[in-house]
């Protein structure tokens, strides 16, 4: 069984006192169903899962149910025996965004307090903003992802304890030896290939069979994909959403790693506020990471956020890269000279501070030029801004040296992560190896912030 941090998020919110019911929400093929089923089975006696989007496409018993009542009475008709009580039993309500009206429920199997409920949604986003009354209060939501690096290493052997002393050398921006480095720079290649799509990642940790990993990634990019002819009702929408999608691997090539807009309809003048909808379904589907620019770099960040210029990177750094270069690996495991992976380092970046971050940014001027992201740091009261550089040319950064000389922002440091093995540090600027950003957090409770 893989292993999963968020599995004790789900154990600690069982076991706690709260009468919230958890949500889990992520992109489909996540891990999010069988990572609860883990949890409940071992804490509950009874563990009843219903599973909308197989209901819907079978016998929809539980379609049109409108009352906690009737639901109750459907569910006692095949799992009677299994419905205890609140303390040994849990409803574990699978897809949620299927049957909407189940978000509304929630409030009501809150307030019945005869089971123990948690529910998942891979498009629950969507759901929400087409739901009339939003359950507020009575849910708390929390965010899944495909394995982040730390978890990778896991799944290949590294013990925790390995884990906590490579953190310890972080903490103390210190480098690792040679021969540590070499090992995680490795498995680091891998996982750009491999990704973190729980699937993908049994596949290569059992068989190392990368033509039966692009097939799996494949499958899931065109389950993505077919997702959206579910859920939105205008044709035109569905196919721009298939277009942006299928184009995301091509603005990564781009020098701004941004959205060419008149690329989309080959219209010029184009506006982001013309994509809105389309741009909103990817992410809040979580098969795309959206980072939005910031005009003023200060903390607290998101006062100045500028949504009509979004960078929008693919969830999971194996799906690029399947793109990208299909079975050859020698661009990734060899740093081939001629290949640029600019735009593949600074996804799986994405892919880690999204993971573990409460907002991400990015900044972009055109005198003062772009910075790859920005995070809050909570133990300075300042913002951290993050560069990322896959090439020789890592100490190469007039942005982010001018970023961080700008007495207005109030920064204390930035950050370069690069291949280099050595962590040093000059003139404000953090060079750190591109692993240590399985470490960088902003949570507002995470004790580990490297600043």
């Amino acid at each position: 069984m893989l292993y999963r941090k968020i599995a004790e998020t789900i154990e600690k919110h069982l076991l706690s006192q709260s009468d919230k019911i958890m949500v889990i929400q992520g992109a489909r093929q996540v891990g999010k169903s069988f990572i609860i089923r883990e949890v409940g089975s071992k804490l509950f006696k009874n563990f009843i899962e219903v599973n909308f989007v197989r209901d819907n496409e079978g016998p929809r018993l539980f379609k049109d149910i409108r009352t906690v009542e009737d639901f109750y009475f459907q569910l006692s008709t095949s799992l009677g025996d299994k419905m205890g009580s609140r303390e040994d039993t849990l409803i574990f309500l699978d897809e949620i965004q299927e049957y909407p009206q189940y978000l509304t429920m929630l409030k009501f199997f809150r307030e019945d307090k005869k089971y123990t409920f948690i529910a998942s949604g891979s498009l629950l986003g969507i759901a929400l903003r087409n739901t009339v009354s939003i359950p507020v209060g009575s849910i708390t939501v929390k965010n899944m992802y495909p394995l982040d690096f730390q978890e990778f290493l896991i799944a290949n052997g590294f013990a925790v304890s390995a884990i906590d002393t490579i953190k310890e050398r972080y903490n103390n921006q210190e480098s690792l030896d040679e021969k540590t480095h070499n090992q995680i720079m490795d498995l680091f290649r891998k996982y750009l290939l491999v990704g973190g799509l729980p699937d993908a990642v049994n596949e290569f940790v059992q068989n190392r069979n990368l033509t039966r990993i692009r097939e799996i990634q494949w499958d899931i990019r065109n389950m993505y994909v077919e997702d959206a002819s579910k859920y939105e009702k205008a044709s035109s929408k569905k196919l721009l959403i298939r277009k942006i999608y299928g184009m995301l691997p091509s603005f990564m090539e781009n020098k701004k790693k941004r959205l060419v807009l008149k690329d989309i309809e080959g219209k010029k003048g184009a506006r982001a506020s013309s994509y809105s909808d389309e741009f909103e379904y990817l992410t809040t589907s979580g098969i795309a990471l959206g980072i939005n620019a910031i005009s003023n770099p200060v903390f607290p960040l998101g006062e100045s956020e500028k949504k009509n210029l979004t960078k929008l990177y693919m969830n999971d750094v194996g799906l690029l890269t399947g793109v990208l270069f299909h079975n050859n690996i020698s661009a990734v495991m060899e740093d081939e000279k001629s290949i640029n992976l600019g735009g593949v380092y600074e996804t799986v970046v994405a892919q880690e501070l999204t993971a573990h971050c409460d907002s991400v940014y990015y900044y972009d001027n055109r005198q003062k030029g772009e910075v790859d992201f920005i995070i809050n740091d909570y133990q300075t009261l300042s913002t951290l801004p993050i560069e990322v550089k896959s090439g020789r040319d890592y100490s190469v950064h007039s942005a982010l040296n001018k970023f961080v000389n700008n007495k207005d922002y109030g920064i204390k440091r930035g950050i370069v992560l690069s291949n280099k093995r050595e962590v040093t540090q000059k003139e404000g600027i953090l060079y750190l190896p591109i692993y240590y950003s399985m470490f960088i957090y902003s949570d507002k409770n995470e004790e580990d912030i490297l600043i």
